[in-house]
């Protein structure tokens, strides 16, 4: 979260986990004090109550949104290659947090040839799934329309770019029903992985976009994938954090019967050569 600017969503974290019983006390040392330096240090991230006067405030005050555009089109009118150098920045390999960062200033610029530059790479070059589905929403942040057509792993996929997601919230319902079922299971007794598997799921559903199992989570509307794409969550999570529970033990919960087991390995082996392949990107 602290990587990818979601000071806010850090904070929330940080005040729930120290809500929760039964932890070591070092544990609740080390969150009180990050939330106490988020707080200090990106004040206006938390998501409070507001006051009376807030809102009028808030109407004055430029949005975090407009003040990141002014900010790169200020350095664009001070190096009209700034827009090149963040092309390249972006390209860079090996892939780190700059990356990230140079695709959201590209976001604020305008110039179909940024659109066509960033189209040409998506379809060039091998990327790790989660950059592509970075770069697909900077296209979308631009207002880049239609469709594109690209290796998502190793499946053809065609995007509509309109459509991509820019929030966990735009994913259709479906999507949210998995972390759903897992909060059932894990959310009072074991809130840290639940966490993490909120965690995960994100980072999953964008390395999947767009292909037959990510069509397969949302076409299926009944309680068998949510349960089978639950259980193969949670005991990926598990094996991560703790390695605690069996495979057997995780099914029960989630009421995995025999005939739903070869659909759960299927999940589990896209779930676990995800996790494998290292969500850093």
């Amino acid at each position: 979260m602290l990587e990818n600017e979601r000071y806010g969503e850090a904070m929330d974290l940080l005040r729930f986990l120290l809500q929760c019983q039964g932890q070591d006390q070092r544990h609740y040392d080390e969150w009180r004090a990050l939330l106490e330096w988020l707080e200090a240090a990106f004040p206006h991230s938390g998501q409070g109550k507001k006051g009376p006067g807030d809102a009028e405030e808030a109407a004055e005050e430029p949005s975090e949104d407009d003040m990141k555009r002014q900010n790169v089109r200020a350095k664009l009118a001070e190096d009209r290659f700034y827009a090149d150098k963040l092309l390249h920045t972006a390209q860079q390999e090996p892939f780190s947090e700059q990356n990230l960062l140079a695709l959201e200033q590209l976001s604020y610029l305008e110039g179909a040839d940024i659109d066509q530059a960033l189209v040409d790479w998506l379809q060039s070059r091998p990327l790790h799934p989660l950059l592509q589905f970075r770069v697909l929403q900077t296209l979308r942040k631009r207002g880049t329309q239609g469709s594109i057509e690209l290796l998502r792993g190793q499946e053809r996929a065609d995007i509509d770019l309109e459509a991509v997601p820019l929030s966990p919230e735009e994913f259709p319902p479906q999507i949210g029903l998995i972390t759903e079922r897992v909060a059932e299971q894990t959310e009072v007794q074991e809130p840290t992985l639940y966490y993490f598997a909120q965690e995960m799921w994100t980072q999953f559903i964008m390395a999947i976009y767009g292909t037959d199992d990510y069509y397969s989570i949302v076409d299926e509307h009944d309680d068998e994938t949510i349960d089978i794409w639950a259980a193969a969550l949670h005991q990926i999570v598990s094996e991560t954090l703790t390695g605690s529970r069996s495979d057997e033990d995780i099914r029960h919960l989630y009421g995995v019967t025999d005939t739903m087991h070869f659909r759960f390995e299927q999940a589990y082996r896209t779930m676990r050569q995800f996790a494998a392949a290292g969500t850093d990107t």
